[in-house]
This record gives C-alpha cells, sequence and structure tokens, in this order.
C-alpha cells in the first residue's frame, strides 16, 4: 500500500513537472514566435491599393485604372446578406470567438486525422480573423510556423480592433477571382452590379470564392460554382439567416455572369480616357494611377462625344470608299468549322454596329455570309452561328482602287467578293433609313485618318475628342499627338494679327502674283489654290472668306513675320514660328488640340484658355487634389444661408490674348466663309457658325474649326503617312462636312445665338466688294461690317491705300484691273 501511494506520488510530481515543462515549452514557443511578429497596429491606417475611377461630366463611368481591381467600402455600406453569406462560408462563429474558433480547429484535425495519407489539401480552420492576419500582415506558405503566428496575430488584432473593424478589412481585401480584390469589384467585376444590388445567390457565390476562385471558375468550372454557391445558401438556411423559401428560389437561380469591360464605359470613349490616363501619369506617378483610389471628373459629355464619333466616322468612310476598294481583311479557308477559324481573326472591338463575317457562297447577284461567333467568358468559342445576306445593294460603292477598272462601279457581285473572304458589314438600310432585314452592307476600314476636338470656348473643357476611326486598331491620337500642317487654318491669326495692329475688315490688299527672294537663288511663287486666278485689290474680308493665299503673303510682309510669330505664340498655336512667309499659310506644324483653343480664345473674346479633359481630382478621402477652373468666386461661400448680400461674383484673372473688338470682328469674317467662302456646306446647321478651313500643299491634310458662341469644333483628315487626298481634297470638300453633320446634331435643340457684340464696336453698312460705306438705298451687295472707334470706312476710292506686300501703299480706281504704285509712300490709311 505504502508502495502505492509513493508510486501515485511519483506519477502526480513527474506529471506537474511535465506540465511545467510544457506550459514552459508552449510559453517558450509562444515567445519565440512572438518576437518577431510584423506590427499589427499598422492595420489602423491600412490604405490597400484601390482603383482610380474617371467618371464623365455626367457621372457615368468612362474608366478604371488598376493593378488589383478593388473599392474599398466602410462595413456600414455593406448589405447584412452579403456579410452573412461571407459568414456562412468562412466563419459563422465570428461574433463568439476572440480570434480563434477552438471548435472549428478541432473539427479540422478530426478531418485531417480521416484523410491522412490520402494527399488531400488539409482543410483549414483558420477564422476571418486569422485570414485578416495572414491576408495583410503574413504569407501564404503553408506550414505550422505560419499557422501559429497567425494564431497570434489573430488574438491580438481581436484585442486592438472591433469586429466590424476586422470584417471591414477582410471583406475589402480577399482575392475574389478575375482580378477582383474586396466584395465591391468582385461585384462588380462578375455581376455588373454595386454590392447593395446583389441577390441572396449571387452573395452567396461570391462568398464561396475565397476558398478557390479559380477551381469556381463560372464557365470553365460551371457546376462546381453551382454546388459550392449551393452550399453557402445551405449554410445561410443552417444558421437562421434566411428562409427555407429565399433558399429554394436562390438555388434554383442560374449562374449568370455579366463580364464587366475592362475598355472605356463610354462609347467611343477610348482616346479620351487614354489621355486622362496619360495625364495623371505625368502627374502623380504609376503609383498613383494604378493604387490611389483617385477619383476624376472628366470634362467629357458623353452625347457629345457619340455625335463627334459618328460624324468623324462618316466623314472618314464617305472619303475611303470614294476611292474604292481594297479587298477582304482576310482569306480563310472554309472547310471544317469555318466559326472556329473566324474566331481566330482580330476584330476590331469598337466599330460597332460593324461586325466581321465570313463570305460562304457567292454568286453574280448576292452572297451568304457567317458572322464572327463571339467568346464566353472563360475564352470558349461559341457554338452560335449566325448568317446573313450581301445583294448587290450592299456592294455597289465599291469600284476598285486600283487597276484597270478603278472608276467602274461593279455589275457583279463575284467582281468584289469571293467565297473564304473575310470582311466587315453592318445591316444594310433602305431608302428610308429602316434596317432591311437580314441583308447587309459591305464595309472597309479606312486607310485614311485624322482628329476632332470639341471644346468649350469660355472655359477650354474638352467635351469630345476622336483620336482617329478606331483605337482598337491604332492608340496614337491624332487630336493630340499627331503635328501636322494647318494650312489655311492658321489664316485667322494672320488676320487678328492685322487687325489688332492698324487693320480693318476692309483695308484693301492686292491679290496679284508675287515673288519672295529667300536668297541663295530660292524664289519662291505662292499661288492661290484656283492657279492663275488673280482678283486684284480686295478687302480684307474677302481674303480670308475665299482663302486667298497672295494676299495673305502680301499682308503678312507688310505685318512682319515676328509680330505674327508673337500672336502665333500667345494663341498656343506654335511655341516659335520661324520668320519665313510660308509659315502665315500654315506650314508651320501643330495639333487639332493647340488650334481649337487658338480659336476658342477668339470666340470668347480673347481671353486666353488652357485646354483640360479634367475638371477635378480628389484622393481615396475626398480632399480635391486638382481644379481646373482657377476663378475666385467672391461671396459663393455663405455658411448662414442667404441674407440679403450681394450675388456672388466670379473674378477672371486670365489673360486678354486679344482685344475683344478685333476677335468679334475677326468672328464676323468668318461667319463670311461660312456664308460666301470656302465651308459654305456649313450653312445647313442653320444657327450662327464662324470658320474656317485648310488645305495643305498636295491636298495632305483637309482642315476645318469652327464655333458657335458656346462651343468650338475642329478637325483634320489625312493619312498617318501623309500623301495626297487627290483633286478637291480640301477642308471645304472633306472636313467642313464631318463638322456640318456634327453641329447640326448638337445645335439641333439650341437657340440661334448670334457672336456677342463688344462695347466700343461700330456696326456700319459697307459695300462687300469696295468696303466702303454704303450710302442710302445704295444697290448690290452691302453688309454690316464690325469697325473700332475711328477706322470707319472712307466715302470714296480716292481716300483708300491699299496694301501690296512691299511696305509701300498704291493707289487704285474703281475700274483698275492691276494696282499702280505710287513709290516715297509708307504707312495704311
Amino acid at each position: 500500500m505504502r508502495f502505492f501511494v509513493r508510486f501515485l506520488g511519483f506519477l502526480f510530481a513527474a506529471g506537474t513537472i511535465l506540465f511545467l515543462v510544457g506550459v514552459s515549452a508552449v510559453a517558450g514557443l509562444l515567445w519565440h514566435y512572438s518576437k518577431d511578429l510584423p506590427d499589427y497596429t499598422q492595420l489602423k491606417n491600412y490604405e490597400p491599393p484601390v482603383m482610380t475611377r474617371v467618371h464623365a461630366a455626367d457621372g457615368s463611368l468612362l474608366a478604371e485604372y488598376a493593378k488589383e481591381r478593388r473599392l474599398y467600402l466602410p462595413i456600414q455600406a455593406i448589405p447584412k446578406r452579403v456579410i452573412n453569406a461571407f459568414l456562412a462560408a468562412e466563419d459563422k462563429n465570428f461574433y463568439e470567438h476572440g480570434g480563434i474558433d477552438f471548435t472549428g480547429m478541432a473539427r479540422a484535425a478530426i478531418l485531417y486525422a480521416q484523410n491522412y495519407g490520402s494527399n488531400r489539401r488539409p482543410q483549414g480552420a483558420s477564422t476571418i480573423t486569422q485570414q485578416v492576419a495572414k491576408n495583410f500582415l503574413l504569407t501564404n506558405e503553408v506550414s505550422f510556423t505560419r499557422k501559429i503566428k497567425e494564431a497570434l496575430l489573430a488574438m491580438r488584432i481581436e484585442r486592438t480592433y472591433s469586429k466590424e473593424k476586422i470584417l471591414e478589412l477582410y471583406l475589402n481585401e480577399i482575392y475574389l477571382g478575375l482580378g477582383a480584390y474586396g466584395i465591391a469589384a468582385a461585384s462588380l467585376v462578375y455581376f455588373d452590379k454595386s454590392v447593395n444590388e446583389l441577390t441572396v445567390s449571387e452573395a452567396a457565390y461570391l462568398a464561396a470564392l475565397p476558398k478557390a476562385p479559380a477551381l469556381l471558375h463560372p464557365v470553365r468550372n460551371h457546376d462546381r460554382a453551382i454546388e459550392r454557391r449551393n452550399y453557402v445558401i445551405d449554410r445561410l438556411v443552417e444558421n437562421g439567416w434566411i428562409k427555407q423559401s429565399e433558399a429554394a428560389t436562390a438555388r434554383k437561380d442560374p449562374l449568370a455572369v455579366t463580364s464587366r469591360s475592362s475598355a472605356a464605359h463610354i462609347f467611343a470613349g477610348e482616346y479620351f480616357a487614354e489621355e486622362i490616363r496619360r495625364d495623371i501619369f505625368e502627374r502623380y506617378g504609376e503609383k498613383k494611377l494604378y493604387e490611389g483610389g483617385l477619383s476624376v471628373r472628366a470634362t467629357l459629355d458623353p452625347k457629345l462625344q457619340v455625335a463627334a464619333r459618328r460624324a468623324m466616322v462618316k466623314g472618314l468612310v464617305n472619303y475611303d470608299e470614294s476611292v474604292g476598294w481594297r479587298g477582304p481583311v482576310n482569306k480563310i479557308d472554309l472547310s471544317g468549322d469555318w466559326g472556329v477559324k473566324l474566331a481566330e481573326v482580330k476584330a476590331l472591338s469598337d466599330v460597332s454596329p460593324w461586325r466581321m463575317a465570313v463570305v460562304l457562297e457567292a454568286n453574280d447577284q448576292s452572297a451568304r455570309i457567317g458572322f464572327q461567333p463571339g467568346r464566353e467568358l472563360g475564352g470558349a468559342i461559341s457554338k452560335v452561328r449566325d448568317t446573313g445576306l450581301i445583294t448587290m445593294d450592299g456592294v455597289r460603292w465599291a469600284k476598285p482602287a486600283t487597276g484597270p477598272n478603278r472608276y467602274k462601279a461593279p455589275t457583279k457581285l463575284t467582281q468584289v467578293l469571293a467565297p473564304g473572304d473575310v470582311i466587315y458589314v453592318d445591316p444594310l438600310l433602305a431608302k428610308d433609313g429602316k434596317v432591311v432585314e437580314g441583308q447587309y452592307r459591305l464595309r472597309q476600314i479606312p486607310d485614311v485618318s485624322g482628329g476632332l476636338v470639341v471644346m468649350d470656348p469660355n472655359t477650354g473643357r474638352v467635351l469630345a475628342m476622336t483620336g482617329g476611326f478606331s483605337f482598337d486598331q491604332s492608340q496614337f491620337n491624332r487630336a493630340t499627338q499627331a503635328y501636322r500642317q494647318p494650312g489655311s487654318s492658321f489664316k485667322p491669326i494672320v488676320y487678328s494679327t492685322a487687325l489688332d495692329n492698324g487693320y480693318t475688315p476692309s483695308s484693301i490688299v492686292v491679290d496679284a502674283p508675287i515673288e519672295i527672294d529667300q536668297g541663295s537663288g530660292n524664289v519662291w511663287r505662292p499661288e492661290n489654290y484656283s492657279t492663275g486666278k488673280y482678283y486684284g485689290p480686295q478687302t480684307l474680308r474677302f481674303g480670308l472668306e475665299r482663302s486667298v493665299n497672295n494676299m495673305t503673303v502680301r499682308l503678312a510682309q507688310d505685318i512682319g513675320m515676328p509680330i505674327i510669330g508673337e500672336y502665333a505664340k500667345r494663341f498656343g498655336v506654335y511655341d516659335e514660328l520661324p520668320n519665313y512667309l510660308s509659315y502665315a499659310l500654315g506650314a508651320g506644324e501643330t495639333t487639332v488640340m493647340r488650334m481649337v483653343a487658338a480659336y476658342s480664345m477668339i470666340a470668347n473674346g480673347g481671353k486666353r484658355v488652357k485646354p483640360t479633359l479634367i475638371d477635378r481630382i480628389q484622393d481615396r478621402f475626398g480632399h480635391t487634389i486638382y481644379k481646373h477652373d482657377q476663378r475666385e468666386c467672391r461671396g459663393c461661400d455663405a455658411p448662414e444661408g442667404w441674407h440679403n448680400q450681394p450675388e456672388p461674383t466670379l473674378v477672371d484673372r486670365r489673360e486678354q490674348v486679344l482685344d475683344p473688338m478685333t476677335a468679334y470682328q475677326i468672328t464676323s469674317m468668318m461667319e463670311g466663309v461660312v456664308q460666301r467662302g470656302t465651308a459654305t456646306i456649313v450653312r445647313e446647321v442653320g444657327k450662327p457658325i464662324a470658320g474656317k478651313t485648310g488645305t495643305t500643299n498636295d491636298e495632305k491634310d483637309a482642315w476645318f474649326i469652327g464655333f458657335s458662341p458656346d462651343i468650338v469644333v475642329g478637325l483634320y483628315i489625312g493619312y498617318d503617312k501623309p500623301r495626297g487626298l487627290g483633286r478637291g481634297g480640301t477642308g471645304g470638300h472633306l472636313a467642313a462636312p464631318v463638322a456640318k453633320d456634327f453641329l447640326k446634331v448638337v445645335l439641333a435643340d439650341k437657340p440661334a445665338v448670334p457672336f456677342r457684340v463688344p462695347a466700343g464696336i461700330k456696326l456700319i453698312r459697307v459695300d462687300l466688294k469696295s468696303g466702303m460705306r454704303a450710302g442710302p438705298g445704295e444697290g448690290g451687295r452691302t453688309i454690316l461690317e464690325a469697325f473700332k472707334p475711328g477706322t470707319a470706312p472712307p466715302d470714296n476710292y480716292a481716300a483708300i491705300g491699299v496694301v501690296d506686300g512691299s511696305g509701300q501703299v498704291l493707289t487704285v480706281s474703281p475700274d483698275a484691273d492691276r494696282a499702280i504704285m505710287r513709290p516715297g509712300t509708307g504707312g495704311l490709311y
């Protein structure tokens, strides 16, 4: 008995010692792993990488930029049904445990023992808190060391942060597949919905993803994804968070994923979005752009953007089709499944309603075509094979672009298309504009391109921009990056310089042949576009309306190129303009954006404008870090409400680059360009429009820039590798119709607002041809001309001085065919 008592004492002592040793070992182990634990307090100031979002002027989403697609939502903004779905899937005891779920650990240990040797991955017993510790502070290494550290951190996090904060961190950080981090981004990526719009079945599917997003892909592993989603739904019922009837409905719901495009979210907004991306990158750098969570309010007007895109595409296509049919995009073998082969041909994604198709059969009168099949979310080619028909009505335009039959319209469809040809088509329209069911029209990606900009002249806000026919085809933005010769569209800058320095719209300049000695025996003989035709002495207005080159050269010679260069710099057209007279005709290179900004300064009365695509940028906390409008608003901040104080006033400190009266004079002269000159097609708009065409040497570029009192539109059309557009490829024939189509749409519902006449301007009726004051009851063509004080026109030719470009003044009789030089006189009067 004594021996037994001693033995029990021995066992107790040994047990106590072993217990103490075990406790010490565990304590030592915990101390060892606690020494180098990450600083969990950094979670307090955690700023996750958040995508930058760009919104148009009306608030619609334009673009998103991120390396990790994430939107950070406070826990208060996440619906309870979404939270419950994640708790059911990941940690149903979240609100009961202190960071470690010992019941879950025991269950995982039993399963591990049961599956030992089966090569199955051990089931995790990590709580949401442990997952926060792992995702934020540790690695994904599968080891007991990491699990110990994870558990220690979880307990410390639980003592430091509230359950709501821990859940908020988890739901915003967790990776849910397809590049989406956090519940807000995943909701958009998978279902194109905000979080509060998710149904029970959709929330359950997203909650199923954290374990293995790749294995639960909604297309590649559809059945497995449904099974796991329904498991989460069952757990929601089990926990009493939804009713059995709701669960039954949710299980029946199809897993219908609506993939969210990563391209611009506004039709034809890709060039605009890319320009903003470059701007933000240059301002703040790559990290801020892709991780900073910036909120950017763009100046883009989606309605104007669509109208600009349509007008530009129509202009490019009309010209390209007039040149002729160049042949199919590609050719494929029709044996086997043609859909698979056609799907491999790269199709432009931003040319809707155009579609890529292949000619399946062809005869003299018609061809059967098969359309390129779409791709599912997982990349699989759709099994659907749509077909249509092209008749002769769809190919009548397609005369060959080269060869002996270049100018002959096709008489048989087989002259244009053959089986295996890969082409673009769009629905055929009848004469009444209605779609002809099942029939299509042959289309061709234009060789020619161009750029277009629409601007608010009062603020410099870019309302729309088109950088080419297709962003998918070429990301080069011809509106901002292409430096082209503006041709005669630069002349308003020359004439503005003259009007600002003593000339009037009725000043007389000679149009006659001129020779310029450029040194080294090099003689330049500028010519008018209508070669061989000269008009003799004419008014400045006539010279601008008819875009007379020789008059412009004489005017520039009299003013001096240095002062024209100074005005060109003021307007932002050129940084430095060489002192060669040819540059007065637009021989220098500039961009559409610069030219439109210059015309905006004329349209707004001479105030400087700085073009911008961005109204405002806010950081992730809502603080404004950039604002375009720098005007001071006195009296706008009224925190105590309205108490009959003076109305707020805007203080505009922008530089005056042109006299307001000069700006109105040149505007009035450019109205004449539209009414009587080289841009008469724009008269169809039916509203007050001023503008100027431009055509470069050999018709390589065609320009038009025009404006109403509140909107400016400018564009050029030309080949990327400049070559002639052909005789007649002028600004008036190619570019002005595009502006006309655009302005007819955007001004259709606007009142016909005349251009604002500044104080001091005198409107005097003059003879349109001579520029002299018109007498009472005088017949012929007369107009109201704008004059500054003290510059009223004379009553007859005897008082008129005529500039011939040599620094001398000529006297002219009304009947003279050519000017007669009067030596020894100078100046202008």
